[in-house]
Order: structure tokens, then C-alpha cells, then sequence
């Protein structure tokens, strides 16, 4: 176990929770355009009275995040930053709503001491919803079961190191991670098929890569009717290094757990069911 775990890196800002490794953007990304991914969000946890990024996410429901497992730990308290563009300034969409403990939701099948066991996702009930807009929007997850293949062009955004050991951006970063399917991410002279599961997704390679703190963010992939897709949730990557040769960026495979986000949706206290689309809630809880 501990030689697989020295395979990996959680992808978490903060030192709170991050592994230490030397100093040497998203890797090689380029600032995002202005709110071009509207249902990106930063989870924040307080120290000392002020909160700070941490990790990504995706704002799935009015008032539902999506994030990884790997980002939560029971003895923070929680804030989810939407419409947030540059960390540097307040441009006023921003919108900071607190998360109840009772309301982070971690998979059951979530291991800290086996990151490479897979099941790495996590599911916030914000304390109120959202104010939809330009700058705020609800991401669409894809149909359930689907696999995308090698190639397959998707782009992972996020306010991650910007180099293994680097310093944090202030504005969203992003950079085309195009998919590498199971059976090359598996090869020995890869990933190797010891940490990695089918309910994964490799992207990415040795130029452009996710890093610290954008773990639990999407990556986000387009339908051929043009429209965005979150298909995976930043999960790992390799000790080596962010960007190491034949070892890209691991993702929790969304569409892999369709049937537990839809689960956890209509235990809202009790209340109706999860709309098609993860839109929220029917009910006396009303998601929007």
C-alpha cells in the first residue's frame, strides 16, 4: 500500500491536507475567458478566521456542489465561492454561501488511505441556492455510463499550481487535456493497471496538466449538440510531479456514479425526488 501510494499526489491547495513535494497553472494553461465556465466554483475552508481556495467543484443544482472526497476532512469548516473569476479582486458576481457539516455528503466507499481505490467524489448542500446568472449556472453532467474516447478533446479548469510546487494563479486557468482511455492509461510504461480503475479518467500528458488545488474541479468536455458536459472530477496525479511523462491527470469518471448523486439527491430531508438533470430537489426543498 505504501508503494502506491507514493504514485500519487492529492491535488489540494492548502497545506492542510497537500502532500509536500520540491519546488520546481492549471500546468501550462492560459487564463480562462471571463465566466466562460459559470459552474466552476471554490471550495474554501477558514483558518484563522479567513477562508482560502482549497480545491474546485461544480455547481450541479442550485444548491448542490460536486467536488472530490479527497478535499473534505471533518474538522473544517466549509464555504463555497460561485461566480469567482480573480481571487485578487471582489468583480461583484461573486456569491459565498456557507456549507452545513451535516450536509457534506462523501462517498461510502471513499478510502483517505487508498486514493487509487477509487470513489473519489463528494456531493455539498449549500446553505441556500444560488442566484442563477451569466456568471453562476448549473453544469450538465453526462448520460449515465458514458466513456469517452482516447483523444477525446475536454479542458479541465481551475485556480491549481501553476508547476509542481508553484504558486497559486489569482484568475481561473484552463487547458485542453484531450482523454487517454483505459487501455493506454493502463499500460506498464504508463499509469500502470495497479491504481488505476474504470471508473476513472486519464487526460492530459507530460505538457498540460492539473495541480494543487484543482482538485474536485470539473473537466469539462463538449457534446456533439455543442453543449458542456462535466465529466470527471480532478482527483490525482503522480509524485513525480504534475505534468510527468506518461502520467496524466486522473479524474473521477462521472458518469460512473450517476446512480449515488441521483441517491443522495432524494434524501433532501425526505423530500420528493431528484429532477432529470440534477436539477434539485421536488418538494418542500425546492433546489431550483
Amino acid at each position: 500500500m505504501a508503494a502506491m501510494l507514493s504514485l500519487v499526489l492529492l491535488l489540494v491547495a492548502g497545506g492542510v491536507h497537500a502532500a509536500v513535494l520540491p519546488d520546481p497553472r492549471v500546468v501550462n494553461g492560459q487564463d480562462a475567458e471571463p465566466y466562460s465556465w459559470p459552474w466552476q466554483i471554490s471550495l474554501q475552508y477558514e483558518r484563522y478566521g479567513t477562508f482560502h481556495h482549497t480545491c474546485g467543484g461544480t455547481l450541479i443544482a442550485a444548491n448542490w456542489v460536486m467536488t472530490a472526497a479527497h478535499c473534505i476532512s471533518t474538522s473544517l469548516t466549509y464555504q463555497v465561492v460561485l461566480g469567482e473569476y480573480d481571487m485578487s479582486a471582489g468583480e461583484g458576481p461573486e456569491q459565498r454561501i456557507p456549507v452545513n457539516s451535516d450536509d457534506i455528503f462523501v462517498h461510502p466507499k471513499w478510502l483517505s488511505s487508498c486514493v487509487s481505490c477509487g470513489n473519489d467524489i463528494a456531493l455539498l448542500r449549500l446553505q441556500r441556492p444560488a442566484a442563477l446568472s451569466a456568471e453562476v449556472q448549473v453544469g450538465r453532467l453526462p448520460p449515465a455510463g458514458s466513456i469517452l474516447p482516447n483523444g477525446y478533446p475536454c479542458v479541465l479548469s481551475g485556480w491549481g499550481r501553476l508547476s509542481t510546487g508553484g504558486s497559486l494563479p489569482d484568475r481561473l486557468q484552463q487547458a485542453e487535456l484531450p482523454v487517454v482511455d483505459y487501455e493506454h492509461c493502463t499500460q506498464p510504461d504508463w499509469w500502470g493497471a495497479l491504481p488505476i480503475r474504470q471508473t476513472m479518467i486519464c487526460a492530459g500528458g507530460a505538457e498540460k496538466a492539473g495541480c494543487n488545488g484543482d482538485s474536485g474541479g470539473p473537466l469539462n468536455c463538449q457534446a456533439e449538440d455543442g453543449t458542456w458536459e462535466v465529466h470527471g472530477i480532478a482527483s490525482f496525479v503522480s509524485a513525480l510531479g504534475c505534468n510527468a511523462a506518461k502520467r496524466p491527470t486522473v479524474f473521477t469518471r462521472v458518469s460512473a456514479f450517476e446512480d449515488w448523486i441521483a441517491e443522495v439527491g432524494t434524501g433532501c430531508q425526505g423530500a420528493g425526488e431528484w429532477h432529470t438533470g440534477l436539477s434539485g430537489c421536488k418538494g418542500d426543498r425546492e433546489l431550483g
